[in-house]
């Protein structure tokens, strides 16, 4: 209304003339080149949903539009053609206008658009960032509001991801590129962050999922360099990605996150991926990478640690099953019966909740095995969409589908050849690639996709799940043949809130934490041990090792883990616990709200006197309290009214 609209107001159905479209496009010919390969991938996705594919510079003003004939009369009128300026001050609401106007990506859907001319219309819009994060322009898909498709909001954003990545990798291509992801599956794909350096270790730009991994907004990040981001020099990374290429390695950063990256010195631009053919709900990656790695339990502790699965020549005596020995007897009992069947050629399946360190186990396995000097392959069968697990498990020959990689890719399975394959979430695999994987584990052989020779593949198998693979087979969700082909030995691993040495794990996961530190390993004080024993810990040892990540970057220097050095949501959960959720005997409450602390006293008393000893010590200074425990002050005073 600001700017003189009424929703009855008629649309402009000026365009630019052809030369100034011709100018403007000439001024934004790196997005357009850029963006037009996968406007048409994109399009190919929507295509006969009576939907258009649409780019605008960053007023939008469209620059680009890829349509099929049953709309394009249509958008024709609407003004939905390259020329036309969508902004808020010529359209109102609007996905194009308010996308760029809010910079996230929207969804507008018939009548939320300001204009009673477009409410027939369902538009969905993400900006695109250049690679020092300006506004670039917008990526659009326009149609007809009851064409709209639950997936249009993730194909835009990925795609409108795939675009600024591209522009970042060419932006940089001469500088250092570093390519890293919190969980190692993502490097390499559209989720991985990536920041630019230049041969100093200068910050130069970093993409928006570097920025979320780093904690930091772009702005902020301009004044830090290489070393100050990851705690060390980029000299050494250089020196260590020239004599080992291609290995990914594990960084810290300095918000405490450990992260598997890959360097990149001046490496060609990177080649587009195709967008999906069908987008699950979840969408958790695009095309993962070819990678082989082991985990943090198995390595030592230098500065900096490869990540690539490869032959050692003197593994560790302290990453195999006994290292898991901390005390539980369900625990114990179970690593009995694995190493009894060490060397033995019998699949194993490992089951538990998510979180209780089910490849851990199969690490673990590995190295007590005669093939610890092989690769040790890990895929998550959940983590890849539906249509890519084929290629990414058998391989392919060149030229075996549009955008395969030139010399072709040999696949996980080969890849864990004289080693160990660790599947993880099987019971996530599509019932069609159940029956080529039980080919493979009968027939002991490969045959990539577009391939016509097969290849013998000596592998040992493990298997992972947290979901009821009975019931799955009796639903028909499982193929029974596979079923019985890797269950030779099923074993249960037992949920944190079960287990009898949480202060035991506790323990080894702060050694950890102070070894990557190079610090005083902390412990923790007798009150958190308590509160540790009442919770149900859903997320089992990942939710704790994530706490005292927390706990310990939050508080560095401190000897001792305090109540006070816990994060204020998790002892709001403990309040919350009813009683029966809690731990097994001995280890739970005997009250919902104020169950027994520390010598029978209750959970509300210990927060009540940990609050008042902090006031006392920052003398009744309320804002000084709630700071040093990290809370807000009006849960300082509403744990104080209701003691």
């Amino acid at each position: 209304m600001a700017y003189g609209l009424t929703s009855g107001h008629r649309p402009d159905a000026d365009v630019l003339a052809p030369s100034a479209l011709g100018e403007l496009r000439e001024r934004n010919v790196a997005l357009g080149s850029h963006a037009r390969p996968v406007m048409e991938h994109l399009y190919s996705q929507i295509a006969g949903t009576r939907s258009m594919v649409l780019l605008t510079d960053r007023h939008g003003t469209i620059l680009q539009a890829i349509g099929g004939a049953d709309f394009l009369e249509r958008a024709q009128h609407l003004s939905l053609r390259p020329g036309a300026a969508w902004s808020e001050a010529f359209r109102g609401t609007n996905a194009i206008g308010t996308a760029l106007a809010e910079g996230e990506p929207v969804q507008i859907q018939g009548g939320q658009h300001f204009l009673q001319a477009h409410r027939h219309l369902s538009c969905t819009c993400a900006p695109i960032a250049d690679p020092l994060g300006e506004w670039l322009g917008a990526l659009d898909i326009s149609g007809d509001r009851r064409s709209h498709s639950k997936h249009m909001m993730a194909l835009v954003r990925m795609s409108a991801q795939m675009i600024e990545n591209h522009l970042f990798r060419c932006r940089f291509d001469a500088q250092v590129q570093l390519h890293f992801h919190a969980r190692p599956e993502f490097v390499g794909t559209l989720f991985e962050g990536m920041a630019a350096f230049d041969s100093e270790g200068r910050f130069l730009s970093a993409n928006r999922s570097a920025a979320a991994h780093l904690g930091m907004p772009l702005r902020a990040l301009q004044a830090h360099t290489f070393g100050s981001l990851f705690g060390q020099g980029l000299a050494e990374l250089m020196a260590h990605r020239r004599t080992f290429s291609g290995d990914l390695i594990e960084l810290q950063l300095c918000n405490g996150m450990t992260v598997t990256a890959n360097l990149r010195l001046r490496e060609p631009a990177y080649r587009l991926p195709a967008v999906p053919a069908r987008v699950s709900q979840d969408l958790q990656g695009l095309a993962p990478p070819q990678i082989t790695h082991i985990g943090a339990a198995t390595l030592p502790a230098p500065a900096f640690r490869s990540a690539r699965g490869r032959r050692a020549s003197a593994p560790s005596s302290s990453a195999g099953l006994a290292a898991l020995r901390t005390g539980d007897a369900a625990m114990s009992s179970l690593l009995d019966r694995l190493q009894r069947l060490a060397g033995r050629d019998i699949p194993i399946l490992v089951l538990g909740e998510t979180g209780t360190g089910k490849e851990i186990v199969a690490r673990a396995i590995h190295h007590d095995s005669p093939r610890r000097a092989g690769p040790m392959v890990a895929v998550n069968c959940a983590a890849l969409p539906e249509h890519l697990i084929e290629s990414e498990l058998f391989g392919y020959e060149e030229g075996a589908f549009t955008g395969a990689r030139r010399k072709g890719n040999p696949g996980r399975i080969l890849q864990a050849d004289g080693g160990t394959l660790f599947l993880d979430e099987i019971g996530d695999m599509p019932l069609p690639l159940q029956a080529r994987l039980l080919r493979v584990l009968e027939e002991r052989e490969v045959l990539p996709l577009g391939g016509t020779r097969p290849m013998p593949v000596n592998v040992a198998v493990i298997c992972a799940t947290h979901r009821d693979l009975r019931a799955l087979r009796a639903s028909g969700g499982f193929r029974e043949d596979l079923y019985w082909r890797i269950n030779g030995l099923v074993v249960q691993l037992p949920p944190l809130r079960q287990r009898s040495d949480l202060p035991a794990i506790a323990g080894h996961l702060l050694s950890g934490l102070a070894m990557a530190a190079d610090a005083p390993v902390a412990s923790l004080d007798p009150a958190v041990l308590s509160l540790f024993a009442r919770h149900p810990w859903p997320g089992n040892i990942r939710q704790l090792a994530s706490l005292l990540r927390t706990a310990v970057a939050l508080n560095p220097g401190e000897s001792c883990i305090q109540v006070r050095h816990l994060p204020q949501d998790f002892l709001d959960d403990i309040v919350a616990i009813p009683a029966s959720v809690c731990g097994p005997a001995g280890h739970g409450a005997t009250a919902a709200d104020a169950g027994p602390g520390i010598d029978g006293v209750s959970l509300q008393a210990l927060t009540v006197s940990v609050i008042e000893h902090c006031l006392r010590q920052h003398r009744g200074n309320v804002s000084a309290a709630a700071r040093a425990l990290g809370i807000a002050r009006n849960t300082l005073y509403r744990r104080l009214r209701n003691r």
